[in-house]
């Protein structure tokens, strides 16, 4: 055997086993810290005083027409309740979407900046502190490890998969792609995009839907 094939062989075995690693550590330690982060900012919540009253305008539509007494109940107990959910690997997914669209809203409310005029006068809103420009930077890092554990569930740490393991149902994670997962894709991203650039996120959204309603007449039967 050459020393290339040796290679190669080296090489599959590591990724091999780093691949079964990887279904067990990273979407573990990203649901940890993502528990911590919203199960603090909800203890904060249900513990102080409610101050959404005072911005209760910059929230973004539908939240802007909802009372801010049942908006501060919604939003401390979301970011508490799926938390927790996120800690144990429990319905996973639908606890990841709450907590995106919490945080989209929080961001609109809160982090965007009041206007920009281009990308580039955008961009000064990354940051953590805020100068004028908006401080989006920490939501949307929670935004970006939100979606590991929407589009790939929350690994084998988890409830989640030991009750799909319990209930006889496949644990391997199939694979369908087809123009439904694009949908998906697109009606995932263009959510929390609705809130902040509203255009936009429409646009993904309905496109997302488009590609979910036709499926069955672009992609190949047989």
């Amino acid at each position: 055997m050459s020393m290339t094939q040796n290679l190669q062989t080296l090489w599959h075995l590591l990724t091999s086993r780093m691949n079964s690693a990887g279904q067990w550590i990273p979407p573990f330690f990203i649901r940890l810290i993502l528990f911590w982060e919203f199960y603090e900012a909800g203890t904060q919540k249900l513990n102080g005083k409610n101050w959404f009253g005072r911005i209760q305008d910059n929230f973004p539509w539908p939240f802007n027409h909802i009372p801010a007494d049942i908006s501060w109940f919604m939003a401390a107990w979301g970011e508490y309740l799926f938390a927790i959910l996120l800690l144990l690997g429990l319905i996973t997914r639908f606890a990841a979407v709450s907590l995106l669209v919490i945080t989209a809203v929080a961001t609109a409310a809160v982090h965007w900046p009041d206007s920009y005029s281009s990308l580039s006068q955008l961009w000064e809103g990354y940051a953590i502190s805020n100068k004028g420009a908006g401080n989006f930077k920490l939501p949307l890092l929670f935004v970006i490890l939100l979606l590991p554990l929407i589009f790939s569930g929350p690994g084998k740490f988890s409830l989640d998969h030991l009750l799909t393991k319990l209930t006889g149902n496949d644990t391997n994670h199939p694979i369908t792609s087809d123009f439904i997962s694009k949908g998906l894709a697109l009606i995932v991203i263009g959510l929390p995009l609705f809130f902040v650039m509203q255009t936009l996120g429409i646009v993904l959204i309905a496109a997302g839907i488009a590609l979910v309603f036709f499926d069955r007449f672009i992609t190949p039967r047989g």
